[in-house]
C-alpha cells in the first residue's frame, strides 16, 4: 500500500507519520517539500503531486489552524482548508484512493448542551469553521472512498498546546482566568492517528463504511477543568508552580476578547464510530496525562 501524507509535520501529521508506517510506503510532504509540492496555496501542484505519487491512500493532516488570524485572511484559509482538500478528492477520485480527512466541531454553533451527531444541521461562526465545513461538503459529494473525522480540542506534546501554555503561566503569574462556558473533550493527535490507521486497515475489506466520523476522546469538561486537571497534576509531580489552586478562577466567553467567535457545546457523540470500528475511545483525561508525563520530563 502507498500513502500520501500532507502536514507530516504538523501535530496530527507527526503521529501519523508513526501510526501508518507498519501499513505500507508513506510519502509524507509538508509546504516547503521539493520533491514533490505538499504546498495547499498551489492547487495545480497538490493536483500534480497526486498524479505522480498515485497513492493507494491520500491522508490530509494540513489545515490553516488559526483560528483568530483566520478572520483577516478568509481567502487564504479557503484555499488551503476548503479548496485543496476539494482538490484531493477530485484527484482520489480519478485514482480509485481513498482520502482520509480531519474536520472540526467548529462546523457547528455551539448551542444547546447536547452531543452532536454526525447529521446534525452545521452553521459555523468563524471563517475557520465555515472552511473547514467547505472541505467536507466537497468530500462528501465527490466520487472518492472516504473518511472525514470531525474532532474537538486536539493537543500533542509536540508543538505549542493549553496544557503548556497554562504550565507556563502558573509559573508566572499569581492568578489565573479560564473560560468555564466552552465545553469539550481535549483529544489527543496520538489518538486521531492510531484511529485512522485502524480505519485504513479496515478499508482494505470494507469499501461500504466511507463516510463522516465523530472522533473525540471519551468525557466532557471546560478549559477550566481541563486547567486545573493539568495543573494540579504537575503539583503531583512536584513542579513547582506559583498560582495556588484557589486562584485559578472559571470565567466567561465574554471575559475574553476575540477576533473569532468560538462554540460553546463542542460535545461530539462518536457512537457512530465506535458501532462501525468496533472502538472504545479513552477518556480525555487519558490522553492529557499521558501527554503531560512527557512533556513534564522537558523544560517548558
Amino acid at each position: 500500500m502507498k500513502i500520501l501524507l500532507f502536514g507530516k509535520d504538523g501535530q496530527v501529521g507527526w503521529e501519523l507519520r508513526r501510526s501508518l508506517a507498519p501499513l505500507g510506503e508513506i510519502v509524507a510532504l509538508d509546504s516547503g517539500s521539493r520533491k514533490f509540492c505538499g504546498d495547499f496555496t498551489r492547487l495545480d501542484g497538490i493536483a500534480d503531486t497526486v498524479r505522480a505519487v498515485a497513492p493507494d491512500v491520500i491522508v490530509n493532516a494540513a489545515a490553516y489552524t488559526a483560528v483568530d488570524k483566520a478572520e483577516s485572511e478568509p481567502e487564504q484559509v479557503r484555499i488551503i482548508n476548503a479548496l485543496a482538500p476539494a482538490v484531493l478528492a477530485r484527484e482520489a477520485g480519478r485514482l480509485g484512493a481513498w482520502l482520509i480527512h480531519y474536520s472540526t466541531d467548529y462546523v457547528f454553533d455551539g448551542s444547546g448542551s447536547a452531543p452532536r451527531v454526525e447529521t446534525d444541521p452545521t452553521n459555523p461562526l468563524n471563517v475557520y469553521g465555515i472552511t473547514k465545513l467547505e472541505a467536507e461538503q466537497a468530500i462528501l459529494t465527490s466520487d472518492c472512498n472516504h473518511f472525514i473525522f470531525r474532532t474537538s480540542w486536539v493537543f500533542a506534546a509536540r508543538g505549542s498546546n493549553f496544557a503548556k501554555a497554562m504550565l507556563r503561566l502558573a509559573q508566572q503569574r499569581d492568578s489565573l482566568n479560564v473560560i468555564d462556558d466552552q465545553i469539550g473533550a481535549p483529544t489527543g493527535a496520538e489518538l486521531l492517528a492510531d484511529i485512522t490507521a485502524h480505519a485504513i486497515w479496515i478499508s482494505r475489506r470494507r469499501q461500504d463504511i466511507s463516510g463522516l466520523y465523530h472522533l473525540a476522546a471519551a468525557g466532557e469538561t471546560s478549559w477550566y477543568g481541563y486547567a486545573n486537571f493539568v495543573l494540579n497534576f504537575a503539583r503531583q509531580k512536584g513542579v513547582k508552580l506559583t498560582v495556588a489552586p484557589e486562584n485559578v478562577f472559571p470565567v466567561t466567553s465574554s471575559e475574553f476578547l476575540s477576533a473569532a467567535r468560538r462554540p460553546k457545546n463542542s460535545r461530539l457523540d462518536t457512537g457512530k464510530l465506535q458501532g462501525i470500528f468496533d472502538l472504545s475511545l479513552p477518556s480525555w483525561e487519558t490522553g492529557v496525562a499521558r501527554m503531560l508525563t512527557e512533556i513534564l520530563e522537558k523544560p517548558l
